[in-house]
């Protein structure tokens, strides 16, 4: 028969110095867990997990089932899908690398309409709203000329006909009158 020797029990101050190095060293205690955040904040631990597993994942995809992979990885299949979204470069890298060229290849005087034009005018279905975001996104503007202030509008109003063919001069009294308009222009219209 065998006899079974018993351990003796700790004191109470050596079981909270156990407890207190389990601590330190990231250990749930006896009767603790570890929070799945824990693991997730945990800095030695690899970064951006879920990721990696995804690029695993479409190596190997092309000869294996996608669930016997994602089963394997132990990856959710919503996770697979978001985290090979994310994975994918810019979608407009093409359209914003022919923005930019459109827009340096006129020296910045196209707008977001002239260079939607030019995209259509080159056989790219481009909605102008886009075009527009993506300018916005790379910082493009259109150089807008200042136009100088100019007082002169043309000629406005009726011109009168010269009768007197500028010959001023009269021969008797109440041959010829003349009048001079001086026309000031205040904040409410006109002073006559």
């Amino acid at each position: 028969m065998k006899t079974v020797q018993h351990k003796p029990a700790h004191s109470n101050g050596q079981r909270a110095d156990t407890k207190a190095n389990a601590r330190r060293a990231g250990i749930p205690a006896r009767g603790e867990c570890l929070s799945k955040k824990a693991r997730c904040l945990d800095p030695s631990g690899p970064s951006n997990c879920a990721g990696k597993k995804t690029q695993a994942i479409q190596g190997l995809r092309r000869g294996h089932r996608l669930a016997l992979l994602l089963r394997a990885a132990g990856l959710a299949r919503s996770t697979f899908y978001y985290q090979s979204k994310v994975l994918v470069a810019d979608k407009h890298a093409a359209l914003k690398e022919r923005i930019n060229s459109l827009y340096h290849g006129n020296k910045g005087r196209y707008g977001y309409r002239r260079i939607t034009a030019a995209l259509r005018h080159n056989g790219e279905v481009v909605n102008h709203k886009k075009v527009q975001r993506l300018m916005q996104l790379m910082d493009l503007k259109s150089l807008v000329k200042v136009k100088k202030y100019r007082s002169y509008r043309g000629s406005e109003g009726v011109v009168a006909s010269d009768l007197l063919k500028r010959k001023f001069k009269a021969e008797a009294p109440n041959q010829k009158w003349a009048t001079d308009v001086t026309e000031f222009k205040v904040v409410n219209g006109q002073l006559n």
